[in-house]
């Protein structure tokens, strides 16, 4: 069986937009990869480690615990062994706690890239593959959520194509959810049960022919 293990936040933890309920595990996207993967008759698991207002590296000021390169290495050897490790991470970076550049977002995502690789996994072990999902570009953040973004969306701005670079340069896999998502009008910045749905789909397929395929 391979491990696959989604390291993200909110938008994949599977938050309601507005509201502070969650979608069933069959409705978030990695459950519906998982599902999708099974279906096609991959022996997988999905691992799930998402959690609300995770950063790539800054820490929150009012809730502990949300830098994501604190016990990321500890995360990978508990574990592994892992055939992929995904990274959707980045929204976070742009909360009006901190004044943030797209720049900035990509040397965090960096971290968490070398982090991953030097993690202290068991001796013979394999290294996991890495995919980096850029998440879908924030719209003008709405409801309960809105002070916490203010300003995020034009920060946010070409962060796909900072991680592209980065998934070049560092030599990981790279999907941009914007090619077949956007974020839910209703708050601006988590994705709607359908859009979780279609991420789901198209991550399946990605994750079955780039990682699945080499066995």
């Amino acid at each position: 069986m391979d491990n696959i293990l989604v390291y993200s936040d909110s938008m994949s933890w599977g938050i309601i937009p507005n509201t502070r309920k969650r979608l069933s595990f069959d409705e978030r996207w990695p459950g519906v990869m998982e599902n999708i993967l099974l279906e096609k008759g991959k022996s997988v698991r999905v691992l799930e480690n998402c959690l609300n207002g995770r950063r790539t590296v800054w820490s929150d000021p009012f809730r502990a615990g949300r830098d994501g390169s604190e016990g990321l290495g500890q995360v990978i050897e508990m574990h592994s062994p892992l055939k992929l490790v995904i990274l959707m991470l980045g929204t976070n970076d742009f909360q009006c706690t901190h004044d943030n550049s797209v720049a900035l977002s990509g040397q965090g995502m960096v971290k968490l890239i070398n982090i991953i690789r030097q993690a202290p996994i068991e001796p013979g072990m394999p290294l996991p593959d890495i995919m980096v999902v850029a998440p879908p570009h924030l719209k003008l953040a709405k409801g309960t959520i809105a002070y916490k973004f203010e300003g995020a969306m034009q920060r946010s701005q070409g962060l796909s194509a900072e991680y592209s670079i980065i998934a070049r340069a560092y030599q990981t896999l790279y999907f941009d959810a914007a090619t077949v998502v956007e974020t839910s009008d209703i708050d601006g910045i988590h994705l709607d049960k359908d859009a979780h749905s279609i991420l789901g789909k198209a991550l399946a397929n990605r994750v079955s022919a780039s990682v699945l395929a080499k066995g």
